[in-house]
């Protein structure tokens, strides 16, 4: 029996080692594999999915009934007039800013409402799309601890009007919020892009490490003047994102005393849920001898997809690596469809052999690709990908999993040979992405044959082993940077780039975003300032190189500083990513 136990023992291991010596092969050999494909160093999507487990819950949206019950039964009020309306501030109790007024017209009317601003070109204003005679008005941008002015002008059809004038009171501000420091330098209103009625706010995106000791990072939008017109209470971290829709959503905890991230709300202006994807919080795949810790929750990004689904930036549950991995969510079920783990896609050594960062905050696990943004590009149904730790930008086929192309700061020859024909080589002196952030395309670049036109947050920080050139500049600035490709010759040359004037005061060793908001302008987020201290928002001129908008934040609160700023209007018609990204 000792000896039968003994030749079974090793039969195991020559058909362990076999197996482990072909899985290593396969990998090497293919630059893409199939998501349900592992090899020893790769966890399998199974196992990812059903770690994560994400589910649509309805607990937020049973919480609000008692208020959608009240403003039902407000809306079928026919009583309810001009001169006798209801209204209500902040309705479902966590966008302060807000509120709805509803009343019914004899005849049939358009109505425009304006939030009165406290100076020129920061009056907000929004118009019914069709007419009727039953008003249901979302009026956002009140200002904080004050008795708002709001003025309605009701048009009916033959072209006759008449106007009112309310009155809505607001509550001061959270301590968290009231102690942030916000000094507008630059505020050139004629040359900021504020969209139609100065709809459009700055959205400062917050992001922390949970914690009793954290702030409470609260996402909020400012108006050409600093002052905040908007905020919400739902602790947000990473995720603030504007759906097709014109619905935001974000991530968030299902409790806010909770110290975890574990919910992706779909949500409206007003707070009002419409739908709420839940994570599985205990998902720990911790590393061997550490403490447990929550690694393969939302981190960085969040993508929707053109039939609604959404792509998310996840770890892959397992003990070893960390923000490697996205996964499909599918807006029907909540149920994960797809994963894709760029251990997959990418050369082993890249990850089995990556020493160039450690962290205390993954408690022994190897960050060795720090995914931080996903972009969809629906002309070739293809995503756009930033790694911060391999220093690269790439694009891969959705479906496929093959590489397009890659922009990387390694040098050739540390590439395997077989991934070299993707590697895009630069016309002309270009800035090297180093430590990336937020890769998006310039829309109107967007169906242009065989070109493409991609915007990064270049934060030019060296990290590993890189290009020379990308090493000399290390660290001396941060700066917005765009790019034109040339996918079918994989030739890429820079279009412009705006920070490095702005010197070493500027420089952002992490996190930030450099978005598209006209054929002109960008919004370029320093998010990382002073230590994570300050924030610098500039809003520029590509073409002159002129500041329209320049907003300094202090006094953020520990874990409270900008992630990422965005330009969104409060009363979008319909989100395009890339514009409104």
């Amino acid at each position: 029996m000792r000896k039968k136990g003994l030749l079974t023992t090793l039969i195991l291991v020559v058909l362990i080692a076999i197996g482990g010596v072909y899985g290593y092969q396969h990998h090497q050999n293919a630059t893409t594999s199939s998501t349900s494909t592992t090899t020893s160093n790769v966890r399998s999507a199974a196992a990812t999915k059903k770690d994560i487990n994400t589910r649509l819950v309805k607990t937020e949206i049973e919480a609000q009934s008692s208020v959608t019950t009240t403003l039902k039964k407000a809306v079928a009020d026919t009583s309810l007039n001009l001169d006798k309306m209801y209204t209500k501030v902040d309705p479902y109790g966590v966008s302060p800013l807000s509120a709805v007024a509803i009343f019914h017209t004899t005849k049939a009317a358009k109505v425009s409402y304006t939030v009165v601003g406290k100076s020129k070109g920061t009056s907000i204003t929004n118009t019914e799309s069709k007419y009727g005679t039953s008003h249901n008005l979302t009026i956002l941008g009140l200002y904080a601890d004050y008795n708002n002015t709001v003025n309605l002008k009701v048009t009916y059809k033959d072209g006759t009007t008449t106007t009112k004038t309310i009155h809505l009171k607001t509550a001061k501000l959270p301590t968290s919020l009231a102690s942030v420091k916000i000094n507008v330098t630059k505020s050139n209103k004629n040359k900021m892009a504020l969209g139609t009625g100065n709809s459009k706010l700055t959205f400062m995106v917050r992001t922390t490490i949970s914690g009793t000791n954290q702030a409470k990072n609260y996402s909020f939008g400012i108006d050409a003047d600093g002052a905040i017109r908007w905020y919400t209470t739902k602790p947000t971290s990473h995720i603030f994102k504007q759906l097709t829709n014109g619905h935001l959503l974000i991530w968030t905890k299902s409790k806010n005393s909770h110290s975890y991230f574990d919910e992706l709300v779909e949500m409206d202006y007003t707070g009002k849920v419409y739908k709420t994807y839940k994570f599985n919080h205990k998902s720990w795949g911790k590393a061997k001898g550490s403490k447990k810790q929550n690694h393969n929750q939302v981190h960085h990004d969040v993508t929707e997809l053109p039939n609604g689904d959404l792509i998310a930036t996840v770890s892959d549950g397992g003990r070893t690596y960390v923000e490697d991995t996205m996964i499909v969510i599918s807006h029907k079920t909540g149920k994960i469809t797809k994963v894709i783990n760029m251990k997959n896609l990418l050369p082993t050594k890249f990850y089995t052999q990556y020493h160039a960062t450690s962290s205390s905050k993954y408690m022994g696990k190897r960050d060795w690709f720090h995914q931080n943004s996903i972009y969809y590009d629906k002309t070739d149904d293809s995503l756009i990908i930033s790694s911060r730790n391999q220093n690269l930008v790439m694009k891969i086929d959705y479906k496929t999993e093959k590489i397009k192309w890659i922009l990387s700061s390694k040098k050739r020859s540390a590439w395997p040979k077989s991934y070299r024909k993707y590697l895009l080589k630069a016309t002309g002196k270009i800035s090297w992405p180093g430590g990336q952030h937020a890769a998006i395309v310039d829309p109107s670049s967007l169906g242009q044959k065989n070109s493409l036109n991609v915007l990064i947050f270049n934060n030019n920080i060296a990290v590993g082993e890189t290009k020379s050139a990308l090493k000399k500049s290390s660290g001396k600035y941060s700066e917005g940077v765009e790019y034109k490709i040339n996918e079918k010759t994989k030739t890429i040359k820079q279009v412009s780039a705006y920070g490095k004037s702005l010197g070493k005061a500027n420089f952002a060793n992490i996190i930030g975003s450099n978005r598209y908001l006209s054929a002109a302008n960008r919004l370029i987020d320093f998010g990382w300032l002073d230590g994570g201290k300050a924030a610098n928002v500039i809003e520029y001129d590509t073409k002159t190189k002129e500041q329209v908008f320049n907003v300094k934040l202090t006094n953020l609160g520990s874990g409270g500083y900008v992630y990422r700023s965005e330009r969104f209007s409060l009363y979008p018609t319909k989100h395009r990513y890339g514009i409104n990204e």
